[in-house]
């Protein structure tokens, strides 16, 4: 406000009003910013049907995204040097193993499974907080984490499948790491989440490049996919998110960023056939339910990443 008192007095007559916040204003850049946030969740969705339609090894797949990504978020982030602490090396790490469990997850398992069990990440945020950072455990949160625990169940009932059972394993672990990576960032609050995800992809595409095999070696149509991945499923989606978060409050950027685990078997399911099994539909949707209705009550809002993990 000062600012702007101080401006007004520098320009002409009427002119002032122009430089000031209007509720319409307002009211526009927070249209923006769900747009942004709804943009940001369609383009995450997208990566289940390119993971699963790029003809490369799971290790690969994720070095090559990794790499391409942390280009993009480093070009356009500029992540500051941030002190080499211990929540801030938790946080890296944590986003490194999330990315890469994620795509062997993908690889092994339906995508359905993948993401429904990947966002379970939330309920192990509730259960850590009160030892990570101190916070309550309501009454409410227990609730969803007792419903959100049946329909993980549903995942590996009348599973026979050993590689998809595997994959569902490690989906889970891949939730694991996110809550990991989010509980971090909330512990150490002066930690910069864009560095910590910037870095986290140059950590991944460093460790994984002993798998990703002799360089260049893809095909064409791999090599496009794999660029749509690292560019645009990645960094094209975080570019977005950042720029919407500024507008959007939390509690409904992460409404919103439910659109992904929604979107992501519906993309696969069209592009590519992949039929998931009907328990699968069923616990995946007991388990967003179960976020969504913790994400909406009166009281402590998930430490949940407003953000999908991926």
């Amino acid at each position: 406000m000062a600012n702007d008192r101080r401006e007004s007095h520098n320009t002409p007559a009427g002119a002032g009003w122009r430089r000031r916040t209007t509720p319409m204003s307002g009211v526009l850049d927070e249209r923006r910013g769900t747009l942004s946030i709804l943009g940001a969740a369609l383009l995450w969705s997208t990566g289940g049907v390119a993971i699963k339609a790029v003809a490369e090894p799971a290790l690969k797949v994720a070095c090559y995204r990794s790499a391409i990504a942390a280009v993009v978020l480093a070009v356009c982030f500029r992540p500051r040097r941030s002190r080499a602490t211990f929540g801030f090396q938790v946080a890296v790490a944590s986003y490194a193993g999330c990315l890469t469990t994620f795509v062997v997850a993908t690889k092994w398992t339906s995508a359905a499974n993948a993401i429904f069990l990947q966002y379970s990440g939330v309920m192990w945020i509730l259960v850590l907080a009160p030892l990570v950072l101190g916070e309550a455990f309501s009454l409410r949160d227990a609730s969803a984490i007792g419903v959100a625990l049946v329909g993980l169940v549903l995942f590996f009932v009348g599973e026979f499948d050993p590689r998809s059972r595997a994959g569902n394993l490690v989906a889970l672990l891949s939730g694991l790491f996110y809550a990991s990576l989010v509980l971090s960032l909330r512990r150490e609050r002066d930690l910069g989440a864009e560095a910590a995800v910037t870095y986290g992809n140059v950590l991944a595409a460093v460790a994984l490049l002993p798998f990703a095999g002799p360089p260049f070696g893809v095909s064409l149509r791999s090599a496009v996919i794999l660029l749509f991945l690292g560019v645009v499923q990645i960094g094209g989606a975080y570019i977005l998110f950042v720029r919407g978060l500024r507008h959007v409050p939390a509690t409904r950027a992460s409404l919103i960023g439910m659109v992904e685990p929604i979107a992501n078997p519906c993309w696969v399911f069209l592009l590519l056939g992949e039929t998931p099994r009907r328990l699968s539909v069923v616990g995946g949707l007991v388990v967003l339910g179960a976020v969504a209705w913790r994400t909406v009550t009166l009281g402590r809002v998930p430490a949940a990443a407003v953000g999908p993990p991926d």
